[in-house]
């Protein structure tokens, strides 16, 4: 068995999987709205700053979290944008359940 194969197989998979294809579609319907495509940017921004600021030590800013939340909030009175939100923790989830797989497969030589 050759590991590169494995993983190639593996992305495929990952391809095909209902989770990947129905994030991308509506990934792909929510960001041909340029309003749509806008806000969650916006959004995605504003909460890599503030994960950025706490894996970085310098704390919560609470303005930015409560931005954060209240944008959130408007977002998902978008049913496109909320669908696309629920999907995006779906396919993460699945990455990260195969991430663990993996890591737990190895342990031993980290």
């Amino acid at each position: 068995m050759n590991v590169y194969d494995t993983a190639n197989r593996l992305a495929r998979e990952i391809q095909e999987s209902d989770e990947y294809k129905e994030y991308k579609k509506t990934k792909e319907a929510v960001m041909s709205n340029p309003d749509s495509k806008k806000k969650v940017e916006d959004f995605e921004q504003l909460r890599y700053e503030v994960q950025l600021m706490q894996y970085t030590g310098e704390g919560k800013d609470e303005t930015k979290a409560k931005k954060l939340e209240e944008m959130y909030a408007m977002l998902v009175q978008d049913n496109q944008i909320k669908q696309y939100f629920d999907l995006e923790v779906k396919f993460n989830v699945m990455i990260a359940d195969v991430n663990k797989i993996i890591a737990e497969a190895i342990r031993d030589v980290l």
